[in-house]
């Protein structure tokens, strides 16, 4: 008997669009970083998130230097959501500061902020949102904490390109925002991300540490004379290459398509997998516009997430965690119990999420759940 065709757990969605912007940067001479591709990502994500923007190497990157632009370092604490991928709390331990990790809620999956207020202490320095799995965190009510500790507030925003929080764009609601161009995100360039903030003399300061703490090799070209950098700060090599930004600027051109058809499928697995026992699905929290980077499936405690998942695959299905459960990570040291940070991180089941789902990829992805659980509760 042959097997089924797998349907893959993301997958991007590229064309002869993305294929002609990779010729004609190849053709410009120039591929490099901070070139004018680069400047053109720039200039529509700002519009995007209407605050200004610089395009670096990885989110994770974009993180770094967001947390650098606050000068924090040894002593300092901050807070981080801890359901998240541990880039979140690596770009803290970059700094030499220390992460402490905060729960969770139980619907949105979001840092929950009344425990991030009972957290705050006499070195915490700031607050790193993450908008987990695409919906935004609780932005005004964080921002309105962070106010009035008078510390920072940065929104991990890698998974919630095109996502809004009462009406206003993701990006514009933090001290920094950082977004992630990775390949299972909505919009990729296989890898890059973007530093968004409404301080435009903080993105400058990005942008200059992003390239070893100069101005970039492009940039120069217009000036008179021969400029020769003189190198005053410590910078980094976090530059996206005009290659990738060529890609991503198609992609964010398709960003509305692409966001239409995740939440098409999101729709269609909210509806077909209601009645189904043993799993809850996920909850888009009030004034919120979800990008559904992943669909996760919150399994019941008695339900054997490792016999689903292998069930799932046997028939063509590829399946994943949803996220980790960072206090749990050896690499942050003994850290205090999360339970819903925790139980997330054991019974999250992702399926497959992306823009090239057709109807009869749902049907076989819901069909397969449904006998999986049916096995297994």
């Amino acid at each position: 008997m042959d097997q089924p065709e797998t349907i893959p757990l993301s997958r991007p969605t590229f064309g002869e669009e993305e294929l002609d912007a990779l010729r004609e940067v190849l053709d410009s001479g120039w591929v490099a970083g901070q070139g004018p591709r680069g400047r053109l990502l720039e200039e529509a994500f700002a519009e995007l998130c209407g605050v200004p923007a610089v395009a670096v190497a990885n989110c994770t990157a974009a993180l770094h230097l967001a947390l650098l632009g606050f000068d924090i370092g040894p002593g300092d604490e901050v807070l981080v959501a801890d359901y998240t991928y541990p880039a979140t709390g690596h770009s803290v331990l970059y700094t030499g500061a220390t992460p402490r990790f905060v729960d969770v809620r139980p619907d949105t999956w979001t840092i929950d902020v009344d425990a991030a207020a009972a957290a705050i202490g006499p070195r915490t320095v700031g607050i790193v949102a993450v908008d987990t799995l695409g919906q935004c965190a609780d932005l005004g009510p964080l921002g309105e904490l962070a106010a009035r500790h008078g510390i920072f507030l940065v929104e991990d925003a890698a998974c919630s390109v095109g996502a809004t929080y009462r009406g206003q764009p993701s990006g514009s609601l933090a001290d920094v925002a950082c977004f992630s161009l990775h390949a299972r995100k909505g919009i990729t360039s296989g890898e890059g991300g973007m530093l968004v903030s409404p301080d435009p003399e903080r993105v400058e300061r990005a942008r200059r540490l992003s390239c070893f703490g100069v101005e970039s090799a492009h940039a120069r070209q217009a000036a008179d004379g021969l400029p020769v950098p003189v190198f005053e700060a410590l910078g980094y090599n976090y530059k996206l290459s005009d290659i990738q930004a060529a890609v991503a600027l198609v992609q964010l051109g398709r960003l509305p398509d692409l966001l239409a058809a995740r939440r098409r499928v999101a729709a269609a697995y909210l509806e077909r997998l209601a009645d189904v026992p043993g799993v809850r699905l996920p909850v888009v929290g009030e004034e919120r516009d979800h990008t559904w980077q992943t669909f996760a499936l919150t399994l019941d405690p008695g339900v054997s997430r490792g016999a689903v998942a292998t069930e799932l695959r046997s028939v063509g299905v590829q399946v994943n965690i949803g996220t980790f459960a960072s206090h749990r990570q050896p690499v942050y040291g003994p850290q205090e119990p999360l339970p819903v940070s925790a139980g997330l991180f054991e019974r999250h089941l992702a399926v497959p999420m992306h823009a090239n789902l057709t109807e009869t990829d749902v049907d076989r992805v819901v069909d397969a759940v449904r006998t999986a659980l049916a096995r297994s509760v």
